[in-house]
């Protein structure tokens, strides 16, 4: 029998809960992949099927776990490249919806800016990598971006071969750092594109551009990555449905 937290002061399905999390963090059940039963978390625990519901319930909740009807439940695999088709229209001539092609412009180690160290949560000069990406549909771009990542967990990006990069990089964070990202808070404003992010997006000097400022984190509500993504503000949408 697998023993759980002995702190009394939670109940049962919490502390459950608690244990199935951190098995998920240690990557026992990877992305995508089913835990056991109901049942077999029942009799592994000593607990009864309601308590071990419940904390499922839970994590289903917090978007940690998915149940797919007829197959069981599943740690839940980030989909978070949906969130910018909501707001740019990435489409080929022909109309088809398509995840942009990525372009790694740069990459770089060097001390965290205020900035980037706030939005990570480490002291500012604490060694960081930065990425410089450029995403583009038929060779057209799209949406340039910077990406900051803490070098002490992402050391391994910078030994990646440039043609290993896939046009999706939470993948790439968690084949080859063991990072996964299970959760992000997004925010958009508007600002006006300088020379280097004109001559990217070939745009003029000045024009609008829509920024997606993303701040994703791991099991633990760490933040992992932290993001800037610029698109023309001519290629913005937004779409909300209000009853």
């Amino acid at each position: 029998m697998t023993q759980i937290s002995s702190d009394a002061r939670l109940p049962l399905y919490q502390r459950l809960r608690d244990h199935l999390a951190e098995r998920i963090a240690s990557h026992a059940w990877r992305p995508g992949e089913a835990i056991p039963t109901e049942a077999e978390l029942a009799a592994a625990h000593g607990l009864s099927i309601g308590t071990v519901r419940k904390a499922i319930d839970c994590l289903v909740a917090e978007g940690i776990l998915e149940r797919q009807q007829g197959r069981g439940t599943y740690v839940r695999r980030a989909r978070f490249n949906s969130s910018l088709f909501r707001f740019f229209r990435f489409q080929s001539e022909s109309g088809e919806r398509r995840v942009p092609q990525s372009r790694i412009l740069r990459r770089k180690e060097v001390p965290a800016p205020s900035a980037a160290a706030s939005a990570l949560r480490i002291p500012p000069g604490e060694p960081v990598i930065n990425l410089s990406r450029l995403r583009l549909i038929d060779g057209v771009p799209l949406l340039a971006e910077e990406i900051w990542l803490q070098k002490s967990r992402f050391a391994a990006i910078m030994e990646i071969d440039s043609g290993d990069f896939s046009d999706l990089l939470y993948p790439l964070y968690e084949e080859r750092c063991g990072q996964v990202v299970v959760s992000a808070d997004e925010v958009l404003t508007v600002e006006t594109a300088n020379t280097m992010q004109a001559r990217l997006l070939r745009l003029e000097a000045g024009a609008p551009l829509i920024v997606i400022e993303r701040i994703a984190y791991d099991l633990e509500r760490r933040p992992i990555e932290w993001r800037r993504s610029r698109g023309p503000a001519d290629r913005f949408r937004y779409h909300a449905e209000i009853r």
